[in-house]
């Protein structure tokens, strides 16, 4: 088991912000986990940073369940949490049970699902069933669609009610967290409030009990990010100039280098044994 559990994520509320962040392949769990992050997140996000796609709906079982696996051999110490992508859930409970299972098999420790109020039935059972679960509310980007686009959440009030209702909803059906994407953050610090279970953030502010952001957003991969993103580097430039280097190094014959590459310490043995090889080729053809 790994050292941080559903439990303690729990018991972090109010004592210490969370720490979470997505990771998609073995060498990002690797170095996610060894920063000292809390949660690994496998998101459906996947399906727009590392497939090229708008959206995220179009992810399937078979991707989420192949990334939370590959996660899962580079964490030793975080929670792996893995979300349940569009329409693995939606049709009926025991589809959302079947595929629920298929990524903890995978090695999660926990699955994610969007939507709150609508989804009491299946999170409950599947924490009855020994399912972990983390909630999600606020902007649920599989339903954006439905929500007319990727927009600000919370400023009516009827929008509010519903977060509340859906966060209200997911701690009654024993959700161990939930992610409040962004809402306003007098929102996000009411619904924080208002239950006992944390919340973590994303766009939502700093009132939340921790923070998410998606890998190639943080570390500046692509040039366009959402408006609540910090980047902590620019490995877009630093890659590229990586790599533009090492074209040049190439076509200018600068590499590989000596110490590069190894070749016969004695000539003559090499030039016998090369005539050798030779003679027999020739022979043969």
């Amino acid at each position: 088991m790994r050292e941080i559990t559903p439990k303690k994520i729990v018991e972090m509320k109010g004592r210490e912000k969370i720490t979470m962040v997505t990771a998609y392949d073995y060498p990002s769990a690797l170095i996610a986990d060894k920063a000292g992050m809390d949660i690994i997140f496998i998101g459906d996000s996947l399906g727009m940073v590392v497939y090229g796609e708008e959206n995220t709906l179009n992810v399937s079982m078979d991707q989420m369940v192949y990334h939370t696996r590959a996660v899962a051999k580079g964490v030793k110490r975080a929670l792996v949490l893995a979300d349940m992508p569009f329409m693995s859930y939606e049709v009926s409970i025991e589809e959302g049970m079947k595929n629920a299972a298929r990524l903890i098999q995978a090695g999660a420790d926990a699955v994610k699902i969007e939507g709150g109020y609508d989804h009491y039935k299946l999170v409950k059972k599947l924490v009855r069933s020994g399912i972990p679960v983390m909630g999600h509310t606020g902007l649920t980007p599989q339903r954006y669609l439905r929500l007319g686009g990727y927009r600000l959440m919370g400023e009516r009030e009827e929008e509010i009610e519903e977060i509340l209702m859906d966060a209200k909803a997911l701690e009654k059906a024993g959700a161990f967290a939930m992610v409040l994407e962004f809402m306003l953050s007098d929102v996000a610090k009411l619904v924080t409030e208002e239950v006992k279970i944390p919340t973590i953030g994303i766009g939502s502010g700093p009132h939340c009990d921790g923070q998410v952001l998606v890998w190639h957003d943080l570390l500046g991969i692509y040039e366009n990010v959402p408006p609540f993103v910090k980047k902590y580097a620019d490995l877009r430039s630093m890659i590229g100039l990586a790599l533009e280097e090492y074209k040049n190094d190439v076509k200018d014959g600068r590499f590989p280098e000596p110490r590069h590459y190894w070749e016969f310490l004695d000539k003559d043995d090499f030039e016998k044994k090369r005539k050798r090889v030779l003679e027999r080729i020739s022979e043969d053809h």
